[in-house]
Formats: structure tokens, sequence, C-alpha cells
């Protein structure tokens, strides 16, 4: 189980409807997230690790990420992020 990174074009983001989402903010911080259900989501700000038992991957703006539904994570900010995300 690992979550998928994509850069999308603006033409996909665009008809994903990305900018219609709702937006979280993290400060720089570190927090635990178990995705219950699968998670859609765009980087637009910001930088922060992720961890799961699968796999460390670091985040950053132009990241599309795609959380299964199941996955627990460590988020460890090191720049406020901001993100579009969609729980499906």
């Amino acid at each position: 189980m690992k979550i998928e990174v994509d850069q999308l074009d603006l033409d996909e983001l665009r008809e994903l409807g990305v900018k219609s989402w709702p937006v979280m903010e993290y400060e720089e911080e570190k927090f635990e997230v178990f995705y219950d259900k699968p998670e859609q989501c765009y980087i637009v700000a910001g930088e922060a690790t992720i961890v799961s038992e699968f796999e460390s991957i670091t985040v950053k703006p132009g990241d599309f990420l795609t959380f299964p539904a199941g996955i627990e994570c460590v988020w460890d900010v090191d720049s406020a992020i901001k993100k579009y995300y969609m729980v499906e």
C-alpha cells in the first residue's frame, strides 16, 4: 500500500476541479493521520516528509498525492503546507 505522487498539468487539475476542493493548512509540526477513506490532495505551498510503514516521501508544491484507504502516515511539516484535498 503506497502513496501515489503525480505531477498533473493545468488541464488535468481543471478537469478534476481541484480549485473547488476544500483547503487545509498545516504549520511546521509533526502529526499522525489514518486515512480510513481514499484521499487525493494537491500541494500548493510548503514542504513535508510523509512516512508510512511502506515508504518515506518528500512532498512540495505541484505534487498531486493519492492516499489509499487504510494507510497510516506521519506528516513532518518542514515549511507550512497548504493543500486542496478531496476525500472519496
